[in-house]
């Protein structure tokens, strides 16, 4: 049976327009039957659906707070040479803002903390705090507030488990709750665990009443259903204010998973300040839209709970040009064209006028004043594909020799960067660098090579391929009167490389005198597949070498598993010696595996013979590996190793 209410349908491409709501605001109270509750996913339109956005007060100037162990209540601001790219709360009370000059703002406060940002000088290796940065010589990092932002996310990750997190920007964070709200929900109201007999409509039969009342954290701020209520420039309200105003109110189930995820929030923002001693703020809301919005209800070391009831009083008021992507341009139009300050003044535009006006935009902007938002919350790739450390040049390099000035500090910061992020996620190397350079702001110049594979990060090593580009880009391109006012370096193609991994050239090269196994290929040590056919003692001391090497009969030369392998093992295992003996057996049959995979390699450098089939493996010119012979009723064995990658099935 069709809704008695004509709903929009989902907008896709080419499909027209969505048909008009019947009401200002849709679904504030859906029904919730025991199908939502079931749902193993729980999407945008879910009825249960609970999103918070998190945001760090004052993120850079709370991380030198930190830094320098300063009192969080004096007022501090953080300068990027002539501009504030920070200011905390203590210091907004003396009216200070991001818009003034840090000569402005001490005039303001005279108490002020002034911290400018870390920087770059030639003949550094690391960012420091100068007394007296100079753009000309000197470039800004922000290298600690990348690092305390990755350690922000990672303790929210420890302190949720089921949700999902998506990183919006260097201090605000998605949070999806929906998932654990819902397995919370389910505990503490073990009845709705089953479709009782009689329901009428199976699993499809509305949830029971909620409870009366809902309990809501202290630490929190509820956004009224009727602002008109109360006073506006009253930052004294409480949630306690605002639930006596609303005492004749019937709860939702939506309210109770609110009330829940709040106190998840509460949890995680607790872990954040007493492990890190960040403030935070949080919105919690039905989705990405509304969490966002609410997150500025209240700033400062809080959180406020939007319900769906209160979701018409809180945008109707609200101008509108204050939303992401309707402060610009389109903001204008629609405040010229349809005369409208407010959300509440476009709301009586119906969606046809608007379409015809601006097409197909009009949708999303009639969706998301009716507080509408379909975005998912989406963890990030936490592997960035590039990395880019750049500069304006305050002064124009006008000859050659100025560049390597300015290519040292980029590539310093880029091989810091880098290793930071080979820690958190070892195997991490670039494929490529890339030199870029401007003349003005139009004329964009560069050059890029491949990057070398030594899997060691140095800052010699990038500043040596960034200079090779230099002085190629020199030679090919330079021009008397040149002015380069900008200049970039930069990784691309990042990718991760299981520890140990080698390039298929590596086999093919030219054998040494002695087989050596390095250290960095020693660690690469398969412990998912066992050869049975070494099986080395139990219980053996890690000293003895012996029981871990073997002698090769093609070169009679004795190979050993490296003794800091053998040590990783056991401290792998702890106290479990019959695991420890497993490890260092299946080290050693991945040595033994490698040594014969480097005779192959020698054999098919040598006969100069690329591919190998079976039908000819034991005739002339095949190399001299050895195959496992056939078993009584059945298959030759398959060949192992890098022969794998060779050999070819022969038709039957």
């Amino acid at each position: 049976m069709a809704d008695s209410v004509d709903r929009p349908a989902s907008p896709s491409k080419g499909k027209g327009k969505l048909k008009d709501f019947s009401s200002e605001f849709d679904d504030l109270d859906p029904v919730v039957t025991y199908r939502h509750i079931f749902s193993p996913t729980i999407g945008p339109k879910h009825p249960l659906r609970v999103v918070a956005l998190c945001d760090c007060n004052a993120f850079y100037a709370n991380c030198e707070q930190v830094r320098l162990g300063i009192d969080p209540e004096k007022p501090l601001v953080v300068a990027q040479w002539g501009m504030l790219i920070a200011v905390n709360y203590p210091a907004r009370e003396f009216g200070i803002s991001r818009m003034d000059k840090p000569h402005e703002a001490v005039k303001r406060c005279k108490d002020l903390i002034v911290v400018h940002v870390a920087t770059y000088a030639e003949g550094e290796l690391e960012p420091k705090y100068h007394e007296k940065p100079d753009a000309k010589t000197h470039k800004i990092s922000l290298d600690l507030y990348r690092r305390e932002c990755i350690k922000v996310v990672n303790t929210y990750k420890e302190s949720l488990i089921g949700g999902e997190i998506e990183k919006a920007s260097i201090d605000e964070s998605f949070i999806d709750f929906s998932i654990p709200v819902r397995d919370e929900l389910l505990r503490r109201f073990p009845h709705l665990k089953d479709v009782p007999l009689d329901a009428p409509q199976g699993i499809d039969t509305p949830l029971p009443s909620p409870p009366s009342s809902v309990e809501w954290p202290e630490n929190g701020n509820l956004v009224p259903i009727d602002p008109s209520k109360f006073d506006p420039s009253d930052k004294t309200l409480t949630t306690e204010q605002v639930i006596e105003a609303e005492k004749d109110l019937i709860p939702t189930w939506h309210d109770v998973c609110l009330s829940i995820a709040a106190e998840l929030m509460s949890r995680m923002r607790k872990a954040v300040f007493e492990r890190l001693g960040y403030y935070t703020t949080a919105g919690i809301g039905r989705n990405k839209f509304l969490a966002k919005l609410a997150a500025s209800y209240r700033k400062r070391n809080t959180q406020n709970i939007l319900r769906n009831s209160a979701i018409p009083g809180f945008l109707k008021p609200m101008p509108f040009q204050k939303i992401r992507n309707l402060g610009g341009k389109l903001g204008k139009a629609l405040a010229e064209e349809f005369d409208a300050a407010t959300v509440g003044d476009l709301l009586s535009v119906d969606l046809d006028e608007m379409q015809r006006k601006f097409g197909e935009s009009a949708i999303w902007v009639y969706e998301v004043l009716r507080g509408i938002d379909r975005s998912e919350v989406k963890e990030k790739p936490a592997i960035n594909k590039s990395m880019l450390a750049s500069k304006n040049l305050p002064n124009p390099l006008s000859s050659t020799a100025e560049g390597p000035h300015w290519i040292k500090m980029l590539t310093s910061e880029l091989a810091i960067r880098l290793h930071e992020a080979r820690e958190l996620t070892p195997g991490l190397w670039p494929k490529t660098i890339s030199l870029h350079i401007c003349e003005g702001w139009s004329d964009r110049k560069s050059k890029q090579a491949p990057f070398p594979s030594p899997r060691t990060v140095t800052i010699d090593l990038v500043l040596g391929e960034a200079m090779k580009l230099w002085n190629e880009m020199c030679k090919e391109g330079w021009r008397k009167g040149m002015k380069i006012t900008h200049m970039g370096v930069s990784f691309h193609g990042i990718t991760w490389a299981e520890e140990g991994q080698r390039a298929i050239e590596t086999f093919l090269m030219a054998a040494p005198s002695r087989p050596v196994l390095t250290k960095d290929r020693a660690r690469s040590v398969s412990v998912g597949v066992r050869d049975t056919s070494v099986e080395p003692a139990r219980d053996v001391d890690i000293d003895d070498d012996s029981s871990y090497s073997f002698t090769c009969p093609r070169c009679k030369k004795e190979v050993s598993v490296p003794r800091k392998t053998l040590a990783e093992c056991r401290n792998v295992s702890g106290e479990n010696g019959d695991l420890a003996s497993e490890l260092q057996g299946n080290a050693l049959a991945a040595l033994k595996q490698e040594h014969e995979d480097f005779h192959f390699a020698q054999d098919l450098m040598r006969e100069n013979r690329p591919i190998i089939t079976n039908n000819t493996a034991s005739g002339s010119g095949s190399p001299k590996r050895p195959v496992k012979k056939q078993k009584k009723g059945g298959q030759a064995s398959e060949p192992a190793g890098i022969a794998k990658f060779f050999i070819q099935k022969g038709k039957t």
